[in-house]
């Protein structure tokens, strides 16, 4: 059987650590700026870790690990 490929889209925004979580970005950053507060924009830098539910159901479906 060939080996399955990732999602491509999904490499793109998520990163799994060495320890096994799954990295993404905060949602809601990229128009409508204007509408959003200085502290929501503040607090939407960087990144997070996801939930760990969601991190293995991005695993499992789309990072192939």
């Amino acid at each position: 059987m060939p080996k399955l490929k990732n999602k491509s889209g999904a490499t793109k925004r998520f990163k799994v650590t060495a320890t096994g979580l799954v990295m993404c970005q905060p949602s809601r950053k990229r128009h409508n700026l204007r509408k959003r507060t200085p502290k929501m924009k503040r607090q939407a830098r960087g990144t997070t870790v996801l939930h760990e539910a969601d991190g293995k159901r991005v695993l499992r479906n789309y990072l192939r690990v």
